[in-house]
């Protein structure tokens, strides 16, 4: 059994990446070829902004719009502990300072109430200069971006979507990543929109960031490449990767359909179960108004290991996203955070167990996954 079977997905459409790959290889313009800028199209007019800049990957699409924005030494940029270290790192690598902000428990995203004490406090201190916030739309799942915005707004803060779990995902009737100043995705291969290898985007209604973003694409090019107008980046997306995703983008929509028809059968069986199983699984929560693209189907038990052993015994794969907070990892010692700083994230990651899922997922899978779990 596969955790995620990506095989599935591309025996569906293996003649139209064979001959989209067979056009790239046709004209060879592998660098900025024509389907880069047909793709960003594409993504535009699926999330519903004016501008989309394809990129490398997520990590850089995180980092150029903090390099638009001239983030650098003395700035603070608050984020959650419990998402993956790009986010942070992004930060760090500005030389600006990461400030954590506790998750909601339901959610497992940043809570709004938690992100105004946190800038409020940061901004009494005087010590940084408050300057963004990215949150992480976790698990599939998009933040409050209604209360997050109220809050930048008050503040004088830019936010910075990082959706590089949840591209397509709905914000009452709006799409991520597409909910804020500036968003992020992730077109890495067991994402819900991935490529055959490294790539994202950045996304924006802004057009004068959309130009700062595009410049420090290449090497913060000017009026061409040997116009070097500001310090930047190799970030380009290839066009190979670009022609794949746009065949991917042409059945997305009924993958997520299938990736929400999924998760609703897990948590319609779990939830009639209840703790039958013996290890009180707790199932996600999606708010009202809310539609997740389940990147993951996260379920939380204090019994985790016992769980996770049980599964695998039955030869049923299962992931932690993620063992450790962003706080407690090595690499973020010199911000001086203890164990105990941020609880919910801390329970979070002891607790957490996401779920083989993926949108062609036959029934007998899900069911023996799910039978395993409740007959143990």
């Amino acid at each position: 059994m596969e955790f995620i079977d990506l095989k599935a997905q591309q025996d569906r459409i293996r003649p139209q990446i064979d001959a989209a790959i067979k056009r790239v290889l046709d004209h060879g313009q592998y660098i900025m070829g024509p389907e880069v800028g047909q793709l960003e199209q594409m993504l535009a007019e699926f999330v519903g902004v004016k501008q989309v800049i394809g990129c490398s990957s997520g990590t850089d699409a995180l980092l150029l719009p903090l390099m638009a924005y001239g983030v650098g030494p003395g700035d603070a940029i608050f984020t959650t502990p419990f998402t993956f270290f790009a986010t942070c790192e992004m930060i760090a690598l500005t030389g600006a300072i990461p400030v954590f902000v506790d998750i909601d428990p339901d959610t497992y995203n940043i809570d709004p109430i938690k992100l105004d004490a946190a800038i409020l406090r940061v901004i009494c201190e005087g010590k940084l200069n408050a300057r963004g916030v990215i949150p992480v739309d976790l698990y599939g799942l998009p933040a409050d971006y209604d209360a997050i915005m109220a809050i930048a707004e008050k503040y004088g803060l830019f936010v910075i979507e990082d959706a590089a779990q949840a591209f397509g995902a709905t914000y009452k009737g709006r799409k991520a990543p597409g909910l804020a100043h500036v968003g992020a995705t992730s077109f890495f291969p067991a994402k819900p929109l991935g490529c055959y290898g490294d790539g994202g985007a950045v996304f924006t209604d802004d057009d004068e960031m959309a130009e700062k973003i595009r410049s420090l694409l290449i090497h913060g090019k000017g009026l061409d490449k040997y116009d070097n107008v500001r310090i930047g980046l190799n970030a380009r997306l290839d066009t190979i990767q670009a022609a794949i995703l746009i065949e991917k983008l042409k059945i997305y929509e009924a993958e997520i359909e299938m990736r929400q028809q999924i998760a609703n059968r897990y948590t319609q069986r779990l939830v009639a179960k209840g703790d039958a199983s013996g290890f009180s699984i707790v199932s996600p929560f999606v708010p009202g108004g809310y539609d997740s693209v389940w990147a993951q189907y996260t379920i939380r038990s204090k019994r985790r290991e016992a769980l996770k052993c049980q599964l695998h015994q039955a030869g049923i794969p299962s992931m932690i996203y993620y063992m450790k907070p962003m706080h407690l990892l090595k690499a973020n010692n010199y911000l001086g955070y203890m164990n105990g700083d941020f609880p919910i994230s801390e329970d979070s990651a002891k607790t957490v167990l996401s779920l083989p899922l993926y949108p062609y997922m036959p029934k007998s899978v899900q069911d023996q996954i799910i039978d395993n779990i409740t007959q143990c």
